[in-house]
């Protein structure tokens, strides 16, 4: 029975229509690919914001080119004025740092370290701190004038002893005796009638 049924089945003359209807019927991608309207919109509005976003593309196109053409004609006007990319860095290192300094975080932070600045400074422990400094330089400056005053003191004490007078007489004996002996020397050799005279020869024949 069951088989007489699957011949009927295969034998039928709409065999075919089912599966001819699912290859007639003509898929979209397109639509298939796109998804429904946003929630709030309808197809119209849809359409319309589309159409507003090709124009903006095309207004982005066109602005790009404008800018390109313009930084052409500005490369062209530096290059005639004799401007050089370094100067164009140097300025806008300048524009930069000049933002920085009128930012909000660079005005914020520095009140904020000139806050830091007089609390350190006002404070008890900076205060006993500076005053220990200040006390130890003044002693430090005390104890080196009174190390020179004693090194003057014991320099004046030793030219004024026995030994260093002995001492000072006998270079001083020494000096003059040097002195003596070069002047003595100097005289003998300018003299008339020193070593520099021809002894009288005697003419006497043979």
């Amino acid at each position: 029975m069951e088989s007489a049924n699957q011949d009927i089945n295969l034998n039928s003359p709409n065999k075919g229509l089912l599966s001819d209807a699912m290859t007639d019927v003509p898929v979209d991608s397109a639509a298939a690919g796109r998804t429904s309207a946003p929630e709030g919109l309808t197809l119209a509005e849809e359409e319309e914001l589309r159409s507003e976003l090709a124009k903006v593309e095309e207004e982005i196109g066109t602005l790009r080119q404008v800018l390109a053409a313009k930084e052409r004609h500005c490369g062209e006007l530096k290059r005639k004025l004799g401007l050089t990319p370094l100067d164009g860095l140097k300025q806008n290192l300048s524009k930069s740092w000049h933002d920085v300094q009128v930012s909000n975080a660079y005005v914020k932070t520095s009140e904020k370290l000139g806050e830091w600045n007089d609390k350190v400074t006002q404070s008890d422990f900076y205060k006993k701190t500076q005053e220990t400094l200040s006390q130890a330089g003044q002693k430090t400056s005390a104890a080196l004038s009174n190390v020179g005053s004693v090194i003057s003191r014991k320099l004046g004490d030793m030219r004024n002893s026995a030994t260093f007078k002995s001492f000072e007489d006998r270079v001083g004996t020494i000096k003059s005796r040097v002195v003596g002996s070069r002047e003595n020397s100097t005289e003998g050799l300018h003299s008339p009638s020193g070593a520099g005279d021809k002894p009288p020869q005697d003419n006497t024949p043979f």
